[in-house]
């Protein structure tokens, strides 16, 4: 009888140790069992729950807000422009200077026409849009997005940082309230308003992945460039239209991409609307932007190039040519001078001075100080346009 005992508790300890590791098991396979709509070649996917601070943003204020400011814009060049262009170029032809679209379509044998985006600034109607949407148009025409349509006059282009000021004959205009990009956050949730491929109030989302990116992407030797990137999708028909955060709040002009193809490849640019504004400001005043350069070419001074020319500073921009023509040269700076302070902000090496006359425009009066045989001089320049 006890022998009897101990094989039936053998028994039940093992069909309980069974249902234990069945159980275990059944959990495990469970928990690994992909979601009846996946395929068994896919990777598992990762699954947000619908509650808890892991929840994705919710964009659809934020669309509601922007959409209605962003218009889309359609930018034709008339026939009396164009012929004045191909004149123009006929009569300075260089035959190495040629584009591809030079040979193929109207860019060269006829009007160019083009399409884009634009942010409404104001109520009574000036609309922000970049240089390449409508630089070279004399017949603009902007859509609302409640369907009205106006004929719109360019007050004014600046090249340097593709920026471009409209304005159309209209009151009680719907705007966006203005962020500060200085503010922007890596990793920050960001929307992206425009009308790709003229599909009209298309809001793309993603995140800032990065700031003050320099790309040389503007063409011109006094181009401004401290682009926000984002990995929000940006096609052509987007450049001029908004970049705005989670809260509906304009913190850029979507302006460019990074592609192979021609369409969006996974990087978008946009101009920050801290610069945009002191850009839009100035044009509202003086209308076209002509930025303007010394005119001068040489090297950082460094403790060595100091030891080599005889210098008394180990600091500085030294001279090596000044262009002619330009501000520098009519106002008597000279090879082998150093540049220690540009209006009175001291300068050590090319970058201080670029930054001290980044916004300066043709006619500005910019005071240079330099070491020229170990005196001090001040040199008043007047600058003239960029070479």
């Amino acid at each position: 009888m006890k022998r009897m005992k101990q094989v039936v508790s053998i028994l039940l300890a093992g069909i309980l140790g069974g249902m234990i590791a069945l159980g275990a098991f059944s959990y495990k396979m469970d928990r690994q069992t992909p979601p009846a709509n996946m395929k068994m070649n896919q990777a598992p996917q990762a699954i947000l729950m619908s509650n808890g601070s892991h929840s994705p943003t919710n964009f659809v204020d934020a669309a509601a807000i922007s959409t209605p400011a962003v218009v889309h814009i359609t930018a034709e060049e008339s026939d009396a422009l164009a012929s004045q262009r191909l004149n123009n170029r006929n009569n300075n032809i260089d035959i190495f200077d040629f584009d591809i679209s030079d040979f193929f379509g109207q860019q060269f044998f006829g009007p160019k026409q083009g399409t884009g985006s634009g942010v409404i600034y104001s109520e009574d109607g000036y609309i922000i849009t970049n240089n390449h949407v409508v630089g070279f148009a004399d017949k603009i025409k902007v859509s609302l997005t409640d369907g009205r349509e106006f004929n719109a006059t360019k007050v004014g282009t600046d090249p340097s940082t593709d920026l471009a000021l409209l304005k159309i004959e209209a009151d009680n205009l719907p705007t966006l309230p203005i962020g500060d990009s200085e503010e922007v956050k890596i990793g920050e949730w960001v929307l992206a308003v425009g009308n790709p491929f003229n599909l009209t109030s298309t809001v793309t989302a993603g995140i800032v992945s990065a700031k003050g990116r320099d790309l040389d992407i503007i063409e011109g030797q006094k181009a401004i460039e401290e682009f926000i990137q984002t990995d929000a999708a940006v096609n052509p028909g987007n450049s001029g239209g908004a970049l705005v955060n989670a809260d509906g709040s304009l913190v850029g002009i979507n302006t460019a991409i990074a592609t192979p193809t021609g369409v969006f490849a996974g990087y978008s640019f946009a101009i920050p609307i801290n610069l945009v504004l002191k850009i839009v400001e100035d044009i509202k005043v003086n209308g076209d932007i002509d930025r303007a350069n010394l005119g001068i070419e040489g090297f950082d001074v460094d403790q060595e190039l100091a030891e080599e020319e005889g210098l008394n500073t180990n600091k500085g921009f030294f001279v090596v040519n000044v262009v002619e023509g330009s501000g520098a040269k009519f106002s008597g700076v000279l090879p082998r001078d150093v540049i220690i302070e540009v209006n009175d902000v001291e300068v050590n090496n090319i970058e201080d001075i670029k930054k001290e006359i980044k916004f300066s425009k043709v006619g500005d009066l910019v005071t240079l100080k330099v070491l020229r045989n170990g005196e001090e001089k001040l040199l008043p320049v007047k600058l003239r346009k960029s070479f």
